[in-house]
């Protein structure tokens, strides 16, 4: 079996992958600042050949589990920012400050669709671009749902956004404080990543592809204009790409890749922005 870990700063997530068959046998998450013991939430190692880590949690929860997989494991492979990889060149002017899971995405998006706006909503909502022939731009950082939602102290962070709310629920003006904040974070969320997508697309003159990943893609997809495709696996699919370990990854095949959204046409990103600029 080969183990995938995906090391947040909140929570870590995890899969089981089968060697032969490249099958997913079991998924899970714990909470980043438990310890990494077998039990209930953890698979056992006792299965496991091989480990391959992302982790953007702070460089002693790595090395303690770094260390503890050694004693267990044959093979662990650990993902780093790099200034180039597999036809990607890092934009950022230091490449290992780059946060790897950011960088894993938009390696994953461009062996999928060959340049993309890949984007990580979770604890803070990451909008990377990667253009058509592998340069990296950079990109954009700002708070996830659950931070602008406790930056507000209004006693409503225990109250989640519903994953399943319509887009035309969740856009209107709220009639309680609850709805009023959830309505109010969401609407500014998914304004800020189609912005950014236009801006970008015309700057750059490409309308890309838009995938979206994290624990709140669901949901903030129904709010997005422009075509896309919501990827849950797509730091493990660049975990894939960067240590193929099966036939169907040294093949080029990612677990759970969906098809490439066809973007919007340039034409209309630009009426659209340029409508939205006269407001």
């Amino acid at each position: 079996m080969i183990l995938d870990l995906d090391i947040g700063n909140t929570l870590s997530k995890w899969r089981l992958k089968d060697a032969d068959s490249s099958e997913i046998r079991s998924r899970g998450a714990v909470w980043t600042r438990e310890e990494w013991r077998p039990g209930a939430d953890i698979p056992d190692l006792d299965v496991v050949e091989s480990v391959r880590i992302s982790s953007v949690a702070r460089r002693a929860v790595l090395d303690e589990t770094v260390a503890l997989l050694y004693r267990q494991v044959g093979q662990v492979h650990v993902a780093r920012s790099t200034p180039e990889a597999l036809g990607v060149i890092n934009g950022y002017a230091e490449p290992e400050r780059l946060g790897v899971d950011r960088w894993l995405g938009a390696l994953a998006g461009y062996q999928l669709a060959g340049g993309c706006c890949a984007v990580d909503c979770g604890s803070a909502i990451t909008i990377d671009f990667v253009l058509p022939g592998g340069r990296h731009l950079g990109g954009y950082i700002l708070p996830g749902l659950r931070l602008m939602k406790e930056s507000l102290k209004l006693g409503t962070r225990n109250v989640a956004i519903d994953p399943d709310s319509e887009a035309e629920e969740l856009l209107v003006p709220g009639r309680r404080t609850v709805e009023a904040v959830n309505h109010g974070i969401y609407m500014a969320a998914v304004s800020a990543i189609n912005r950014v997508y236009a801006e970008v697309c015309d700057m750059e003159d490409v309308a890309l592809p838009l995938l979206l990943t994290g624990g709140d893609a669901r949901v903030m997809s129904r709010g997005l204009r422009v075509p896309h495709a919501v990827w849950p696996d797509m730091v493990y699919g660049g975990l894939e790409a960067c240590f193929p370990l099966t036939a169907a990854e040294r093949a080029g095949r990612m677990s759970g890749a969906p098809g490439v959204p066809g973007p919007v046409p340039l034409e209309k990103i630009r009426a659209g922005l340029a409508f939205s600029t006269l407001l």
